[in-house]
């Protein structure tokens, strides 16, 4: 590793980044169990911020795993280099002044852990999606419980895999009795504190 040498102090800066923007990079990090509304509520407050012309990237699992982390499967192990992927990228759309929204059942706590430390504390918000995992299966329109639980699919998080709900959260959202719209009014109201 001698033979690396990063360029970040001839960069332009991230404050001059957000100043040009107009807004402040962060990181909101939506956690929860497939079918929980992550990704729905997500991609809905993107577009609402992006409405109020700010500047966001969303990544999402499933289309980080088509291309970045395509050679990763669900054990514990990868599902770990995977957030590790993640948080290292959203880290640097965060240091140009962009306001991230990054999707992933990231399921345990040392997974959130190892992310927040990546982006930096200050940086990190965490939304857990806390919707009922029998909810979840309810809306289950890819059949990934049923094949979980009929074992055609190994590492389930919630089924055969582990899922620790986040222990202090900045916020809590369960979409099972709210509207996308409610869901994406409570963020921005908690973001705007």
């Amino acid at each position: 590793m001698t033979e690396i040498y990063p360029i970040y102090d001839k960069m332009i800066s991230r404050s001059d980044r957000e100043l040009r923007l107009g807004q402040i990079g962060r990181v909101l990090w939506f956690t929860g169990l497939s079918g929980s509304g992550k990704s729905t509520l997500a991609v809905a407050l993107e577009n609402r911020l992006y409405q109020e012309g700010k500047s966001t990237m969303l990544l999402d699992g499933d289309n980080v795993r088509t291309g970045i982390c395509n050679n990763l499967g669900f054990s514990i192990e990868d599902r770990t280099e995977n957030i590790r992927r993640i948080a290292e990228v959203a880290k640097l759309f965060k240091e140009n002044g962009q306001i991230v929204l990054c999707s992933f059942v990231s399921p345990t706590n040392d997974i959130r852990k190892m992310a927040k430390n990546i982006i930096g504390s200050e940086d990190f918000i965490e939304i857990f999606v806390s919707t009922d995992i029998t909810e979840c299966e309810k809306r289950d329109v890819k059949g990934l419980y049923q094949k979980a639980r009929a074992g055609l699919i190994k590492d389930f998080s919630g089924i055969d895999s582990p899922f620790e709900p986040p222990i202090n959260p900045d916020i809590i959202i369960d979409t099972t009795n709210i509207s996308v719209d409610e869901g994406v009014e409570t963020l921005i109201s908690f973001l705007k504190k």
